[in-house]
């Protein structure tokens, strides 16, 4: 399958993402989608990421602002129905707020962060 074909499932994933957060008292806005390899360069640097091989290079990953309430959250607990929504939709989606997919807190975590594996 192409890249192009594996992008359009995820920017149809995201759109029911949304949908699901939104039908369930979350607001979002966009955070960051697209990387050049510079940019990710710089987050590997400062810590803020911990590969080169991010998905937002390949226009597979999006980074969420999410609200509950009206007040900003990145809580483990407030996107979890997020992020368990999302590996439903296809089995290469992860969450990074539990990358590993053992439902516990463990390693690098990245809650706002919504990826398709490829």
């Amino acid at each position: 399958m192409k890249l192009s074909a594996h992008q359009q499932i995820f920017t149809l994933n995201v759109s029911m993402l949304i949908c699901f957060a939104f039908e369930n008292g979350l607001r979002l806005t966009f955070g960051e989608a697209y990387r050049t390899t510079e940019q990710q360069l710089l987050y590997v640097q400062s810590g803020k990421s911990q590969t080169m091989n991010s998905n937002h290079l390949r226009r597979l990953a999006v980074d969420f602002n999410v609200f509950k309430d009206g007040n900003l959250t990145y809580k483990w607990a407030d996107l979890k129905p997020l992020g368990d929504y999302w590996e439903t939709l296809h089995e290469n989606n992860r969450w990074g707020g539990d990358w590993n997919k053992n439902d516990l807190k463990d390693g690098f975590i990245d809650t706002p962060h919504f990826e398709m594996n490829i």
